[in-house]
């Protein structure tokens, strides 16, 4: 199945997220029915990076947005640990600092994105200034629609700079995100993940709802879609960013540049060495 068609904001149509199940999880019924499947889409992943960085032409930025407990991090841990460190950079944008609000919104972001041949995850992004504030009533619907504009005119830049842009919202239910709670709870391993605000904004569930909707369905474009990837099962999330990102970067159709030197001559001097130190060892 081509999740890429599958979970695509339709930018013609208005998104419902309550109409999406978090819980789908394609035609494999367990995490080891789909294990495959997602390894051979990490290996594909790999081998694409590495057009990517040899290349130099394109780069890549994947944007991770997702309520509280959403499956942020181990998407990066889970997905993005098949990368090379060297040319990936995760970035998380966490609140503004004064520096940072004595300028636009998009700032402190334009210096984050990937060169080329690299790629960039944004764990939480400039979305978050249409979401939070939004929620908060830090600004206006005049401003965040003005935002919107802004985002897609800035993403379309970075388009035309040979970027390829991937969205994703991670999808799941309220009750997911309670259970989800728990757990950080009773596993020594991630009380630390544990904060007040998980439940004071777990309250404005439906307004967060609503401030996704709007912002998605106002900025999904054929430069910069996003995805609505069910996410109550972490493998199946994981498996769908896994194809929809080696799917899209298999797509730029990269190869591996000519090499830049000689290789006869290269060779030929190679072969001289190693007779050169046979002749020593005699």
């Amino acid at each position: 199945m081509d999740y890429r068609k599958r979970f695509f904001v339709d930018p013609a149509e208005k998104l419902r997220l309550r109409k999406l199940d978090p819980s789908y999880k394609g035609d494999h019924e367990s995490e080891e029915a789909a294990r495959q499947e997602t390894e051979h889409y990490r290996v594909k992943l790999a081998h694409q990076q590495a057009l990517l960085y040899a290349q130099r032409k394109h780069s890549v930025l994947v944007v991770l947005q997702a309520l509280d407990a959403g499956g942020k991090d181990g998407t990066v841990n889970h997905v993005f640990s098949a990368l090379n460190p060297q040319g990936t950079t995760v970035v998380g944008f966490k609140q503004p600092t004064p520096v940072e609000l004595a300028h636009d919104f998009l700032w402190r972001v334009h210096p984050r994105v990937p060169g080329r041949g690299e790629v960039a995850i944004f764990n939480r992004s400039h979305y978050e200034d249409v979401l939070v504030t939004r929620v908060h009533k830090l600004i206006d619907k005049a401003t965040w629609t003005a935002r919107y504009k802004r985002i897609r005119q800035f993403e379309t830049g970075l388009a035309d700079n040979g970027t390829t842009i991937l969205k994703f919202f991670l999808n799941i239910s309220k009750e997911d995100q309670l259970a989800r709670f728990a757990e950080r709870l009773e596993d020594p391993k991630r009380n630390w993940k544990i904060s007040e605000s998980d439940y004071t904004e777990r309250a404005l569930w439906d307004d967060y709802i609503a401030a996704f909707e709007d912002a998605i369905s106002a900025t999904s474009t054929r430069e910069a879609p996003w995805y609505i990837i069910p996410a109550s099962h972490k493998w199946f999330r994981n498996l769908a960013v896994s194809q929809v990102m080696a799917d899209t970067m298999e797509a730029l159709d990269m190869a591996f540049p000519k090499p830049s030197v000689d290789l006869a001559e290269i060779q030929r001097k190679y072969h001289a060495a190693v007779a050169e130190g046979r002749e020593r060892k005699r």
